[in-house]
């Protein structure tokens, strides 16, 4: 199993003079840590289904306006005959809402993308979207329920916080695992809980201390309900949660998830972990997709 093979955090190089370690050339290039997940873990997780599906996936116009400044879709329908009607979807930016970023979606600065390529159109065929979707994503999910009085407090959750919060839930992350966090941001914000333009919200600390802690547990990707999976604002001193995982440690991430109604499940049923399943977008040199995702108890 390669997740038994590889080093721990601190025995992993660090990358130039970033103050981040990296697994570049440990893990396979085009799967960064999905590589973790074994056929073993998904055919366990799917054993545990008794038929509840519960799709982890926001409308695509949710926000309107997107964040970040991002293009809106453009949706018309036109009927391309008597009978016939056909979708149309112009100025589609997939990290408009649920969301996955890959491999080629951030670039650790003069050491680049995680293939270690400087140009994005060469990042963009080693590491673009298309491994992952004809790969295809599936292992044992596990949500852990942080959510607080404020999911606009700016807060860090620390890796305290998420043992604390297995402990109590009494769910044990294992090797592979898909790790989902809920802070309650997307859908206060979508109620009008949240001043427009204002981009503040809690979520994981940025700095070493969580890198070391998702790569030494073997999580094989992260997601929450927030905008960047990390806390916003953010402080330079502390670093990016986004350089540490995608460049550096190959870890993909998911933002802007539905889990509002899995949070609900879980608790009904008493348990937080499931199948986990996802279909990335095919697109040749992708460097992110819709979330396409879904858990299943």
């Amino acid at each position: 199993m390669i997740r038994d093979e590889v080093p721990a955090y601190w025995q992993l190089p660090e990358l130039g003079t970033l103050g981040v370690r990296h697994s570049r050339h440990v893990l396979p290039v085009t799967e960064g840590t999905l590589a973790f997940i074994e056929p073993t873990d998904i055919a366990e997780a799917a054993a545990t289904v008794t038929g509840v599906t519960v799709p982890l996936n926001l409308a695509i116009d949710a926000f309107s306006p997107p964040l970040f400044g991002r293009s809106a879709l453009e949706h018309s329908v036109v009927e391309t005959s008597r009978n016939d009607a056909e979708d149309h979807l112009d100025a589609f930016n997939p990290q408009a809402s649920s969301q996955l970023d890959g491999l080629a979606h951030v670039r650790a600065r003069e050491f680049g993308y995680y293939d270690g390529s400087l140009d994005l159109s060469s990042a963009r065929v080693r590491i673009g979207m298309q491994h992952w979707a004809t790969r295809g994503i599936a292992g044992r999910g596990v949500l852990l329920d942080l959510l607080g009085d404020d999911p606009f407090d700016g807060s860090a959750i620390r890796p305290d916080d998420l043992l604390a919060v297995a402990e109590r839930q009494g769910v044990r992350l294992r090797a592979g695992d898909i790790l989902l966090v809920r802070t309650g941001w997307a859908p206060a914000h979508l109620a009008g809980g949240g001043i427009r333009g204002t981009l503040s919200w809690r979520g994981l600390a940025a700095g070493e201390e969580m890198a070391e802690f998702l790569w030494d547990a073997r999580v094989s990707m992260v997601g929450t309900d927030n905008p960047a999976v990390e806390n916003s604002p953010g402080d330079p001193a502390v670093g990016s949660l986004h350089r540490r995982l995608l460049p550096a440690l190959g870890l993909p991430m998911m933002e802007l998830l539905d889990l509002e109604r899995l949070a609900k499940n879980c608790a009904e049923l008493a348990r937080w972990d499931f199948l986990f399943v996802a279909v990335p977008l095919n697109i040749s040199g992708g460097v992110s997709s819709t979330a396409n995702a879904m858990a299943v108890l």
